[in-house]
Parts: structure tokens; sequence; C-alpha cells
């Protein structure tokens, strides 16, 4: 197994950073050449709280998440290791008994709002993405993302919007923006397109996948 080439796709939430991760994914292969490392999976446990309590945590904070862990994961993919996966549950704020066992691969995709943010994770990353998207665009795509996928009333995710996510933001997402290789505007598809098959190419290569 040749060196694992390790991308970072970092923005801010609803910018589109699943989508071009998955097209990404796809496009060299899927599982077998890639693994795919969501951010989200590793928020900290809060089932030792109340339901109110769980509600009420700052989830865009890098404080609510187990950085350490991914980077301990990450780590371990590209020595040639097996890795044990968290999971998550968004409508208990709380991890689950179920966990994922991932085998190393050529690619590894890391996901996340806020993964330029921690040195040390952006140590281990070899190229580094932002996609981008304007603010309307950015909160449309997380209701219609949080009321589907994870049942959440449409005040509920307008109260975190203004009290959480809109400052975290603008304190800790869009200041890393700084460290990417790469800036992608998700609204534009042509851009989005051509950016897809200039990383996919890249990846392809530097990662010999089949």
């Amino acid at each position: 197994m040749v060196k694992p080439i390790t991308i970072g796709i970092a923005g801010g939430t609803g910018a589109g950073k699943t989508s071009l991760s998955n097209a990404i994914y796809k496009e060299l292969g899927g599982q077998k050449n890639c693994v795919h490392l969501t951010h989200d999976h590793y928020y900290k446990d809060q089932s030792h709280k109340t339901m109110e309590e769980r509600s009420k945590t700052n989830f865009d904070h890098p404080d609510s998440l187990e950085t350490e862990l991914l980077v301990q994961h990450l780590q371990e993919l590209k020595e040639g290791k097996i890795a044990i996966l968290p999971t998550y549950d968004f409508k208990t704020h709380a991890r689950t008994p179920v966990t994922t066992m991932v085998h190393p691969r050529n690619i590894i995709i890391v996901e996340g709002i806020l993964i330029f943010t921690h040195p040390g994770l952006c140590k281990e990353l070899d190229m580094k993405v932002f996609v981008d998207a304007d603010s309307d665009t950015r909160v449309l795509r997380r209701i219609r993302r949080d009321t589907v996928e994870r049942g959440r009333t449409l005040d509920s995710i307008m109260a975190q919007y203004e009290s959480h996510v809109k400052p975290m933001h603008e304190q800790w997402v869009e200041p890393s923006k700084k460290h990417a290789d790469v800036i992608i505007n998700s609204e534009v598809g042509t851009s989005q397109k051509i950016a897809i098959d200039m990383l996919t190419n890249h990846l392809r290569v530097a990662g010999e996948c089949t």
C-alpha cells in the first residue's frame, strides 16, 4: 500500500462540503480506494446531561468535538492500521454503542466545518479545500437538512443559527479559510465541476487509484 493521501474539506454549514466529499469519493472508486471521515461523528457524548442541557450546547464551537480522537484515527489509517470510529445520534445528542471498523485506503477524505481550526489536524492533511457559499444559501440548505435528516423544527433551527451557528462561523469557520490550498464556490456549477475534476485527477495519480 502506498502512503495515503489526505484531503480536508471544510466550509460553513450548508456550504456543500458533503456533496463535494461524496462526489470525490464516488469518482475515485468509493470504498475500494477511499475512506471518508466526518468530523460530525466526533461530537462529544452528551448522554450524562438532560435533554434540555444537551439542546443548549454550542455544537459550532471547536470544544464540542473530540478532534484529538479524529487525529488519532487519521494517524492510525495513515500507518496502515484499522480505526474504530464512533457514531453520533443528532436527535439525542449522544454517542451510540455502534462503532464502525474502517480499513486503510490510499485516499482519506476528512470533512467538517471546523477541521481547519485545529493545528494538529491541519498538519495531517496533504490538501485543504474550503467550500464557500452565500450565507442565505447556506442557511436554507441547513434548514432543509435538519428538518429532513435530523427531525428538527424550523424554530429550533433558526434559534440555534442565531445564537451559535452564525457567530461561530464568523469567529472560527470563516477565518480558517486562510489555511485552504483551494477555495471552491459551490453555487457556481461549472466552477464546482472543474474543481472536482481537478481534485480527483490529482488524487487519482497521487494515490495510485485504479
